[in-house]
């Protein structure tokens, strides 16, 4: 649970400073993340509200993979590898199909999930 919250919590820390240094919108990545159960043109205040109980959903399963997966030894270097992969189905899979997704600038996306694995790598190491 600890790791769950704290992943979730963290995670967009890289998008949202890329954001805030380029003086972009850093909400951005958040009212994407509501497109993905509301349409593109929905107000800005009902993306971000989809967005919190998607992205804790989201989080909560690929926590659960992770901690499983994860080896025993340098599970947050393997977490951060973990949440690069992650971002590939989310990202690449996922994203593709959700033009906001699609449109948001990669690097601090992968950023980001690199930062949620390697939490999540700290925080279940047995």
């Amino acid at each position: 649970m600890r790791a769950w919250l704290a992943a979730a919590a963290l995670s967009g820390a890289p998008s949202t400073a890329w954001s805030l240094a380029r003086c972009r919108d850093p909400l951005e990545a958040t009212k994407a993340a509501g497109t993905l159960v509301l349409p593109d043109d929905a107000p800005p205040w009902a993306l971000v509200a989809a967005a919190a109980p998607v992205h804790l959903g989201v989080s909560l399963l690929w926590t659960a993979v992770l901690a499983r997966a994860l080896p025993a030894r340098h599970r947050v270097a393997w977490g951060a590898a973990g949440g690069l992969a992650i971002a590939a189905i989310d990202l690449g899979v996922i994203g593709r199909r959700h033009p906001a997704i699609r449109r948001l600038p990669l690097v601090p996306q992968l950023a980001d999930h690199a930062l949620f694995g390697a939490v999540v790598g700290l925080l279940t190491r047995r």
